[in-house]
C-alpha cells in the first residue's frame, strides 16, 4: 500500500498584475469628464485655485514670490486692502498677474486650434501678452546681450544667432517625422529646453519657453506641467544638463499636478455635496 504523502503542495503564488496604471493622457480624460459633469461652482473653484497654483509656482521659478491676498485683487479684484509682497516690487504686482494669467488663456484657446502651426510669431505673440508695452510683432527686438542672471547661469546663444536658432526651434516643432516619432511630452520638454538655451527676450523668456511647453502639452492631451517653486534650484540645474533630465523634470511635475487636480477636484465635490 503507497504511504500517504505528508509534505503539502505549496500554494500557487498569485500572478503578477497585468494591469497597467492609466497614462498621463487617460487620467486627463477622465478629469475632464469629471468637470464637465460638475456643478458650475465646482468648476469655477476648480479653475480658479489651478490658475492661481499655476501662476504663483511659475512666477516663483522667476524669483517673483506672490502672496495669496496678492493674487486674489489680481484675479478677482477682491480684498483692495491688500499690498504687494513680491520680491520683484519694481511694478504692481497686481498687473503682471493678470499678463500672465491672460497669456495661460492664450495658449488655452491656441490649445483648440490642434492644426495650427506654432511660428516664431507664438513665441513673440507671448513674450507681447507679458509685456505689452513692446508694441507689435514686428516691433519685438530680442536681447541684444549676453545677461547677467540672477537663476540662471547656463550658456545663452549669442544674440546674433537668437533670430536663426528660434527658426530651428519652430521647424523641427513642424516636422511631421518628429512629431509622429515623440510623445507629446518629449516633443514639449525638448522644445521647451531648446528656447531656455536660446532665451530669446530681454525678460520672461523662462515664461515664454514654459507657456510654449504647456501649449504642446495641452494640444497633445496632457494636462500643463507646473513645476513647483520647490525644484526651482533643479530646474536650473537641468538647463545646463540635458532635454533628458529637463524631460524627467516636466513627467514629474504631469504627475505632481494631476494628483493635486484629482484631489482639489475631490475636495470641492464633497463641499458642494456637503
Amino acid at each position: 500500500m503507497a504511504a500517504k504523502t505528508t509534505s503539502k503542495k505549496k500554494a500557487a503564488s498569485a500572478p503578477p498584475s497585468s494591469i497597467k496604471p492609466p497614462s498621463f493622457e487617460e487620467r486627463n480624460a477622465i478629469l475632464e469628464r469629471r468637470l464637465a459633469a460638475a456643478p458650475p461652482a465646482v468648476v469655477e473653484a476648480y479653475r480658479k485655485r489651478l490658475d492661481m497654483s499655476w501662476i504663483y509656482h511659475d512666477s516663483a521659478l522667476e524669483g517673483s514670490v506672490y502672496s495669496e491676498a496678492e493674487l486674489e485683487v489680481a484675479l478677482e479684484g477682491s480684498n483692495p486692502s491688500a499690498t504687494p509682497t513680491s520680491e520683484t516690487g519694481a511694478q504692481p504686482a497686481s498687473e503682471d498677474i493678470r499678463r500672465h494669467r491672460d497669456a495661460i488663456n492664450h495658449i488655452r484657446a491656441l490649445a483648440l486650434k490642434r492644426k495650427e502651426p506654432i511660428t516664431v510669431d507664438t513665441l513673440r505673440e507671448f513674450f507681447l501678452i507679458l509685456h505689452p508695452e513692446e508694441g507689435d510683432i514686428k516691433s519685438v527686438r530680442y536681447r541684444k546681450d549676453i545677461p547677467q542672471h540672477r537663476l540662471y547661469f547656463h550658456e545663452y546663444a549669442p544674440p546674433d544667432k537668437i533670430a536663426n536658432k528660434l527658426r530651428q526651434v519652430v521647424d523641427w516643432l513642424n516636422d511631421p517625422e518628429v512629431v509622429s516619432g515623440r510623445s507629446g511630452l518629449r516633443l514639449a520638454s525638448r522644445a521647451h529646453y531648446d528656447i531656455l538655451r536660446v532665451f530669446p527676450f530681454p525678460s520672461d523668456s523662462g515664461k515664454v519657453a514654459r507657456l510654449l511647453l504647456n501649449l504642446i502639452l495641452l494640444r497633445t492631451g496632457y494636462p500643463p506641467a507646473i513645476i513647483h517653486m520647490s525644484e526651482r534650484q533643479r530646474y536650473y540645474e537641468s538647463i545646463k544638463a540635458s532635454s533628458t533630465t529637463m524631460t524627467q523634470i516636466v513627467s514629474e511635475a504631469i504627475d505632481n499636478n494631476l494628483k493635486s487636480i484629482e484631489h482639489m477636484l475631490d475636495a470641492l465635490v464633497r463641499q458642494s455635496a456637503s
